[in-house]
């Protein structure tokens, strides 16, 4: 019994021994893996800086246009207020044409009556006139016919 009991601490022993060359086998290798992650890590890191400073850059030159930005907008909305006052102008100005326009329109209607009146006088005085005229001439050649036979019967 005694034999079996050396023979199971032996074989303990080997398993220990086995197992001991396989979880350092395993740690090697882990430690192959850490090492290889530390350099990507190390290789990252750079990167990242990298990265960082071309973002930072790129925030400044984003900045600086977003300024510029700001400034053309605002230009243009003094633009744009500027063009909008014109066209309060224009439509003011346009109103303004209507009612002067509306007015004289009635105006001109209102005065139709009134012009048609004094073209109705204009004709009469003018048919005055040419009566006057054609009396006053019947009136010399009655003279003139009178002064005609007196010259003759003298």
């Amino acid at each position: 019994m005694q034999i079996i009991l050396y023979l199971s601490v032996a074989l303990i022993a080997i398993a220990f021994f086995v197992l001991v060359i396989y979880l350092s086998k395993t740690l090697k290798s882990l430690q192959g893996t850490l090492t290889s992650v530390s350099k990507t890590l190390s290789g990252l890191e750079k990167q990242l800086d990298g990265v960082t400073s071309e973002t930072t850059i790129l925030l400044q030159k984003t900045n600086a246009l977003a300024e510029d930005i700001q400034q053309k907008s605002e230009s243009l909305n003094s633009v744009v207020d500027s063009v909008k006052d014109v066209g309060v102008t224009v439509s003011k100005f346009n109103g303004t044409l209507l009612n002067l326009t509306n007015t004289v329109d009635q105006q001109v209607e209102d005065s139709k009556e009134k012009i048609s009146q004094i073209v109705q006088w204009s004709n009469v005085i003018l048919e005055l006139k040419d009566k006057w005229q054609a009396r006053k001439q019947i009136k010399q050649e009655k003279e003139s016919e009178q002064m005609i036979k007196r010259v003759r019967s003298h």
